[in-house]
This record gives structure tokens, C-alpha cells and sequence, in this order.
């Protein structure tokens, strides 16, 4: 039975290349969350904000522009999100609602730091990470190969990033940055090449620490 909570929420991010399942387990996750009557609110970067749309359109490739500006359009997503008063997350966390994240800082971290240094789009999202650490993040790790398949099963039009080499550097990349932030923030990995419940329940064993 869940024991109640601090009046914080729990910030849950979940992080993972394409194809990881992160998606599906955020909506299991969910499921669950109902199931338990823990509340929680549900949500994704990039977002439907105007901001949101255009970096979906680039993504696409319907739009064209320079990868710095790439970085930039995530971290201004990312601080409106948090902010807004429509449905910012940060007053969501302090008047103790729980939220779970499909995506947030660190996936700038691990996409645009391929073409961008990871310096840089660290400091760019430094009042992001000032105003919000998650509680944990759940990193979905998966092999790029497996992940390609996924995608290719589910996808009929593929986005920027969903080549298998670069698929294979982004996940070095948020390996690195985990590297680099050890200490600073609560990353728990999970293995992603399983079945999807096999994925749920560790996530699941990894959630209820926090939220019961």
C-alpha cells in the first residue's frame, strides 16, 4: 500500500536511445502508478509547446537549421516546460504531485553533444538542471541493433537520429555524461534488450523505492 509522500513529488525521468521502449514504459509505468493510486502526471520532451512543434519538425526534417540551434530550441523547450503556467512541472512537484518524464535533460546531453561539444550543451541547460534535478534517472539501455528493428517495426517515417551509428554514439554519449555528473545525479540503469515485462518490472522495483 503506498504510505503517502513528502509534499514534493518525485520527479522520475526516463532516458534512452531510440527505440530503448522508454515510451512504453512510462505508459506501463502508469498503468501501474493508477493501479497503486499513487498520483502522478504524465509527460514528454520535446513538448506540444510552439517550441515543442518546431523542434518536432526538424526532427522530421521538415524544418533545416544548425545543430547549435538544434541545442538551443531543447534547452528553451525544457525551461518552459518546467515553468509555464499553463502546466509547468515544478509547481506540479512542489504542490506534491509525482511526475515521470519520456525524456529530459541528459537526452540533450546524449543526442546533441554528437555534434555539438557536451560542454556546451551542458551550460545550456544549466538553469534547467538549477531549477530541477529528477529523483532518479531510469536509463533504458539497449543495443543500437535491437533498437533499429524496434523502430523499424513500429515507424514508418524515421527521425534525424535514428541511424544505427548514431544511434550507437548517443549511447556513448549518455554513458558518458553519467560518467561525468557520477555523484551529482541518480541514474539507474536497466537492461532493455528483455521482453517488455521483463523491462516494467525492473523499472517497477526501481519506481516503488521512491514512491512507497
Amino acid at each position: 500500500m503506498w504510505k503517502g509522500q513528502a509534499m514534493e513529488g518525485k520527479f522520475i525521468a526516463f532516458e534512452g536511445i531510440d527505440g530503448s521502449g522508454k515510451s512504453t514504459q512510462v505508459r506501463l509505468l502508469s498503468d501501474r502508478l493508477r493501479k497503486e493510486d499513487i498520483p502522478f502526471y504524465a509527460t514528454m520532451e520535446p513538448t506540444d509547446s510552439p517550441i515543442g512543434s518546431l523542434i518536432h519538425q526538424i526532427m522530421t526534417g521538415r524544418v533545416k537549421t544548425d545543430n547549435k540551434v538544434i541545442a538551443a530550441l531543447f534547452a528553451a523547450d525544457r525551461l518552459d516546460h518546467l515553468l509555464n503556467d499553463v502546466n509547468g512541472i515544478v509547481e506540479k512537484i512542489n504542490n506534491g504531485m509525482n511526475v515521470i518524464m519520456d525524456r529530459y535533460y541528459f537526452s540533450s546531453y546524449a543526442y546533441q553533444s554528437v555534434d555539438v561539444p557536451m560542454d556546451w550543451v551542458i551550460h545550456a541547460n544549466e538553469q534547467s538542471s538549477a531549477i530541477l534535478r529528477p529523483t532518479v534517472n531510469i536509463f533504458i539501455d539497449i543495443d543500437p541493433d535491437t533498437a533499429l528493428e524496434r523502430i523499424a517495426k513500429t515507424r514508418f517515417q524515421k527521425e534525424l537520429f535514428e541511424e544505427k551509428s548514431r544511434l550507437a554514439l548517443v549511447r556513448q554519449s549518455y554513458i558518458e555524461a553519467f560518467d561525468r555528473l557520477q555523484g551529482v545525479e541518480q541514474v539507474a540503469v536497466v537492461d532493455g534488450n528483455g521482453s517488455t515485462q521483463e523491462v516494467a518490472r525492473d523499472v517497477w522495483e526501481i519506481v516503488k523505492s521512491y514512491l512507497i
